[in-house]
């Protein structure tokens, strides 16, 4: 009978023996591999005792076991030619597993590892954290130069070889980009050193920020003061492209040393990309540093510059005092000494949004012509401030009160208390979770083939929508974030993002981030191509119109997007620039049409509603500044109940007629309905102080002469255009 041995205790067992020969200069080639890993699991890899990718696993934790013993009395310098020496002469890792590729399992090659140790500049007190610790490369480098190791790897089996290479060593087995939530109220490190996976997250599946987000974690853990020594995609630098993640990531530290080792530094590792390795301080201060670009770690070494002091470490709990202030005009030094305030330290923690509610309704602002100065009818957010400029609403509207909410958003304090969101913005989303928290009345189908639904009491819930009709400039994007990032904090991690084009993606990123995402929260749709699966589980999931109403014959866009999200989908769908849906009027038919040859829907209007209608649980954000100037306007919100059971109105087709002939004041009069059901707001930019003059500009006689020729030339080519008209209706 065959004694099967542990996949983790066979490699322990043939890394024991490799290291005994490293530590005698015993040649090990591929055929050592082999022995050593036979001997070991008790059998070959032929009878499936162990794999080819174990004996290269195994050459890993024996480089761990031997080499601090190698180089242990040797400087830097000496460690580090020595270990280049030594990685010629081992053989190359030519085969990869799935787990390897599964959690991106290319680690730290040792002379690497060497030089990332040198750049962290231990000391003896120091506490060092390794959020992806593999099979211990780095960590038993800087073990005797620190006096304590926290050591993280997800990866089982490799977890497994951790404890057993480092006994009483608190080995975890969380997933790095989250250490610093799952760690909170441990031992905080006072120096961090990682080789993070770099486009593979074990939440999100395939995410090029991966690594990104496990250094802002192991940043969020570290102490005040510490030192981080990261090494990095080729890709993570203050570049255009990617300027926006890198300064997210790098908020509140500076870069004190930018390396980059380019194409060959893993080459023994079955890989021959180039990385960057950023030595990074916990302190304030610049992210944006010269790189220096060498082809080995040797040259790297030689290049270095004198490694930057490290800065003193604070202790979190207790608060700092501002740094005063220096003036273009006047030293800080003139003038008599100011008192310095000792302010409580900063914290961030997710907390409820404080309003009062108003038993009576403020009372209007002041009217100036058909508008008047808007301000929040039922709600108090003392810790709120003003919008950054004066807002304004229809006289008509601001005559109307809101309904007392009871939604209580959750959202980081310094989203409220540092204003990155004023009182109007706050206000929305108070009453978009006010408006998510009810059902429309009545249940319904969704018959195949149909845009409109069907009454049915043995149907679904819908939840019921709401509308934000803000003029440009009063923050729409940010207010649709800040609802989105109210459900992401309870855990609802699938939203959905429909814009007018392309290009609005980076507006998209840009009022994210803005409240405190990342960038890479923000996923392309245009990523998976149609039929493909969306592979990331989480996420913002940014689609314009024009790519909603795509399909091909085996498949669409919209089949893709409803397979991503999920019956039960309960996350945001925002609608931006929803006046992008307002043909959907034209059609009732699956393929939009109406009876009699009437007027033919929009495909993109008519996938809009299907995705409404095939989601009923999802929170629905209509947001366009003509919501209310037509009545197509309205047509695609399906989620207002402006029609249906409850209502004046028993269908689409009803509301539609009777609103048009009631002409704009009907519309009026259903804008301010829906502000006094609490579902609409509608805030404008004020043009008080605007001055304006008319400048006329005189063509010159070259600019006249130019004009005419132009109109000339077009004149001619409409011609020759009806022309070719008229012969293609004379021949049909």
């Amino acid at each position: 009978m065959t004694t099967t041995i542990p996949r983790a205790s066979a490699i322990l067992g043939a890394a024991r023996t490799l290291a005994a020969k490293l530590l005698l200069a015993v040649p090990i080639d591929r055929a050592a591999l082999s022995e050593a890993m036979t001997e070991s699991a008790g059998g070959n890899d032929a009878a499936g005792a162990w794999q080819q990718r174990d004996s290269f696993e195994a050459l890993e934790v024996a480089l761990s076991l031997a080499i601090p013993e190698l180089v242990s009395r040797m400087d830097v310098g000496a460690a580090i030619s020595t270990l280049e020496a030594l990685a010629r002469e081992l053989p190359t890792h030519t085969v990869r597993s799935e787990d390897q590729i599964h959690f991106q399992q290319f680690s730290t090659p040792p002379v690497l590892a060497r030089l990332v140790v040198h750049l962290a500049g231990l000391s003896g007190d120091d506490v060092l954290l390794e959020p992806s610790a593999g099979t211990g490369i780095i960590a038993s480098l800087a073990k005797g130069a620190v006096k304590g190791l926290i050591l993280n790897e997800l990866e089982p089996s490799r977890a497994d070889l951790l404890e057993a290479v480092f006994p009483g060593t608190k080995v975890y087995r969380h997933d790095g980009a989250k250490l610093s939530a799952v760690l909170s109220g441990t031992e905080r490190p006072s120096v961090a050193v990682m080789n993070p996976p770099f486009s593979v997250s074990q939440s999100r599946g395939e995410d090029q920020n991966t690594a990104a987000r496990h250094l802002r974690a192991a940043l969020d853990h570290l102490l005040p003061g510490g030192r981080i020594v990261a090494i990095m995609p080729d890709w993570f630098s203050p570049s255009a492209r990617y300027e926006e993640t890198f300064r997210c990531t790098l908020e509140g530290a500076r870069v004190v040393l930018s390396l980059r080792l380019d194409k060959g530094g893993y080459v023994k590792h079955g890989t021959g990309i180039a990385v960057r390795v950023l030595v990074i301080d916990k302190v304030p201060g610049e992210i944006g540093v010269s790189t220096i670009n060498r082809g080995s770690v040797g040259e790297l070494f030689a290049a270095l510059p004198t490694v930057p002091l490290r800065a003193p470490l604070r202790d979190p709990t207790q608060a700092v005092a501002p740094r005063p202030k220096l003036s273009l005009f006047r030293s800080v030094k003139t003038g008599p000494a100011r008192p310095v305030v000792v302010r409580a330290p900063q914290t961030n923690d997710v907390r409820p949004v404080a309003y009062d509610v108003l038993a009576e309704p403020a009372a209007m602002g002041e009217q100036r012509g058909v508008y008047a100065d808007y301000r929040p009818s039922r709600v108090v957010i003392a810790e709120a401030g003003e919008h950054p400029t004066h807002l304004v609403e229809s006289a008509a509207m601001a005559s109307i009160a809101a309904p007392k909410p009871g939604y209580v958003p959750s959202l980081p304090e310094r989203t409220v208390t540092a204003r990155l969101l004023s009182a109007a913005q706050l206000e929305t989303v108070i009453y978009a979770g006010e408006a998510w928290s009810r059902d429309l009345h009545g249940r319904f189908s969704h018959p195949a083939g149909e845009v409109a639904l069907k009454e049915n009491p043995d149907g679904k819930l819908y939840r019921t929508g709401f509308f934000l009709g803000d003029g440009t400039g009063a923050g729409k994007g940010r207010q649709a974030a800040a609802c989105i990032l109210d459900q992401w904090l309870k855990g609802n991690r699938r939203h959905i993002w429909i814009s007018k084009n392309a290009p609005l993606l980076e507006d998209a990123q840009r009022d994210w981030t803005a409240i405190g995402g990342l960038p890479s929260d923000i996923l392309d749709l245009a990523r998976w191509k149609i039929g493909e699966e969306i592979t990331a589980p989480e996420g913002i999931l940014f689609v314009p119109y024009g790519t909603l109403r795509s399909s091909r014959v085996e498949d669409t866009r919209l089949d893709q997007i409803v397979r991503w999200a999920g019956e039960e989908f309960e996350g945001v769908i925002v609608f931006d620039e929803a006046h992008e849906m307002g043909g959907v009027a034209g059609g009732e038919g699956g393929f939009g049409q109406k009876s009699g040859g009437q007027k033919q829907g929009s495909l993109q209007g008519i996938a809009g509603v299907l995705l409404q209608n095939t989601l009923p649980r999802a929170r629905v954000l209509y947001a366009s500044a003509t919501g209310a100037s037509d009545v197509n306007n309205l047509a695609y919100a399906v989620r207002l109940g402006l029609w249906g059971p409850g209502t004046a109105f028993a269908n689409r087709e009803q509301f539609i007629s009777e609103i048009r002939d009631g002409g704009i004041a009907a519309m009026e009069l259903v804008a301010r309905d829906l502000k006094a059901s609490g579902l609409y707001l509608a805030r404008a930019l004020s043009f008080a102080g605007i001055e304006y003059d008319i400048l006329r500009h005189d063509l010159t006689v070259e600019q006249i002469t130019v004009y005419d020729t132009y109109c000339e030339a077009w004149a001619i080519l409409c011609a020759a255009a009806h022309k070719m008209v008229y012969r293609e209706v004379a021949i049909m």
